[in-house]
């Protein structure tokens, strides 16, 4: 993995930039971006995707596979922090002594003159930046943005706007987020994780701290979460705070959620009450659409309209994204890879399960996660999930671990009936298929390549049932096996 140098000036001038993993979400965003600003653009990736097909119809020039020569013209690279460093675009431009950076340092060049809302946590990172967006273009502003996500009403994960505000989801993992010069921050939780990177948990509590007080104008932070609750404890008196949340007190309230389905709920804020109806699942988007409405609020905007325009978000991809339905078993796709995101994930499916059964594809995502919390992964999926298949590894930007493997989740099922370990995808599709019954709902879930599996479960169900899908979303990519170490997490 390669981590960003905070202390590295970033050039005023890039000249020509090539992008080192561009088709990942966050990457493929910040190139677009560059290139519309009329920034020379090129790129590469191993592989062929929605977004280097979308940025080769802009004119972007993109490489499949990682040569040296790909980055032979550039004058300055950007890569994506799950690169190997032994990629050898890497190693060219370090040999060549062009400026190395760290998509995080592109994305603050990107973002440099603008009035920077950061939205930061453990979880919800994403839908939260999605909400803000779809809240400020419903009220009339004209933000850029980069999500981690694509925001599916605009079919995008970025957009160049006229206002000087500039939204963007902040990475914690790696301490990127303090590369930005945050106007408004967001604080959505703080659940240690990325220990691997910080070494400790007060190290990771103290990077939370640090983004908060960097914020000029204003940090939204969850009154619910105890992680929130100790930052906002070390920001002392003088800090301008909004807190957001269930929590008597909170300065934006959420109240009398409704979560049986599309969730609903009211807001109590500065003396008044404002209903809303969201058309996502579960009560964990409803706290990430008053977390929206906080920093809106501090905005400037009024509540009524700005909560009214934030109840359009229609989701992200890969966030409780439907893909097909084939013999009455429904078929998702979700990113969650932490036990408090599965834990949410199970949560909100229910709503949408009825009298079926809910069944948990999980892939633990990286070596050092897996290790660390394979027993509260187990736990959450036994308490969420009617039965859950469990994946090997994707160790993604990690060498693999003697002994760290998907079993290592499985074991720590107090009831082995409810769990089933199958390190080849086929065979877990075909396990899937015979296992499932109509009125099923199958949910695969981690930030890894899990989603690939996806048109061999639903090729399998057919076989099965000998129906045609309904109202599928299916690609007919699949990746056989479990060879693939494909990651979009920082990228």
């Amino acid at each position: 993995m390669i981590y960003p140098d905070l202390d590295l000036e970033i050039p005023e001038r890039l000249g020509r930039v090539h992008f080192v993993g561009i088709g990942g979400s966050g990457m493929s965003g910040i190139a677009r971006m560059m290139h519309e600003a009329g920034v020379p653009v090129t790129g590469s990736d191993r592989s062929a995707n929605y977004a280097t097909e979308a940025l080769e119809a802009l004119g972007v020039p993109v490489a499949i596979g990682h040569d040296a020569a790909n980055a032979g013209e550039a004058d300055t690279l950007v890569v994506t922090g799950a690169l190997w460093q032994d990629n050898p675009e890497y190693r060219a431009a370090l040999d060549r002594g062009i400026p190395v950076l760290h998509r995080s340092q592109a994305l603050a060049w990107l973002s440099r003159a603008g009035r920077v809302v950061s939205v930061a946590g453990a979880h919800g990172k994403t839908t939260s930046t999605g909400m803000i967006v779809t809240g400020l273009l419903g009220v009339g502003a004209d933000p850029s943005f980069v999500n981690g996500g694509i925001i599916e009403a605009l079919g995008t994960s970025s957009g160049t706007g006229a206002d000087e505000l500039f939204v963007i989801e902040a990475d914690e993992s790696d301490k990127s987020f303090l590369l930005y010069d945050t106007a408004v921050a967001l604080i959505t939780n703080v659940d240690p994780e990325h220990l691997d990177f910080y070494g400790s948990r007060e190290a990771f509590m103290a990077a939370f701290v640090e983004f908060a007080r960097g914020a000029r104008e204003l940090v939204v932070v969850s009154a619910d979460d105890p992680g929130a609750r100790e930052v906002i404890g070390a920001l002392g008196a003088d800090a301008r705070l909004r807190t957001f949340g269930e929590a008597e007190g909170a300065d934006v309230r959420l109240v009398d959620v409704d979560d049986s389905g599309p969730v609903r709920f009211a807001v109590e804020t500065g003396g008044e009450r404002f209903e809303a109806a969201l058309s996502v699942y579960g009560r964990h988007n409803a706290v990430n659409a008053v977390g929206a409405l906080a920093v809106l609020t501090g905005l400037g905007y009024e509540p009524g309209p700005a909560l009214a325009a934030i109840a359009d978000f229609g989701g992200t991809k890969r966030r409780f994204e439907f893909h097909a339905e084939v013999g009455g078993v429904r078929v998702y796709d979700d990113y969650a890879h932490h036990p408090t995101e599965v834990a949410a994930l199970l949560d909100s499916a229910r709503a949408v399960v009825g009298e079926g059964r809910l069944i948990a594809i999980h892939q633990p995502h990286l070596f050092s996660r897996t290790s660390t919390f394979h027993r509260e992964f187990a736990e959450v999926l036994e308490a969420g999930a009617d039965h859950t298949v469990v994946l090997e590894v994707d160790g993604a930007r990690e060498d693999p671990v003697p002994g760290v493997t998907g079993a290592l989740v499985s074991d720590d099922f107090a009831d082995p009936a409810r769990v089933a370990y199958i390190d080849d995808w086929q065979r877990a599709a075909d396990y899937l298929a015979e296992f499932a019954r109509p009125g099923d709902v199958m949910v695969t879930m981690s930030c890894g390549s899990v989603y690939r599996i996806i048109p061999q479960v639903v090729g399998a169900l057919r076989g099965r049932f000998g129906t045609p899908d309904a109202g599928s979303q299916t690609s007919t990519e699949a990746v056989p096996g479990t060879g693939s170490q494909t990651s979009t997490e920082a990228r």
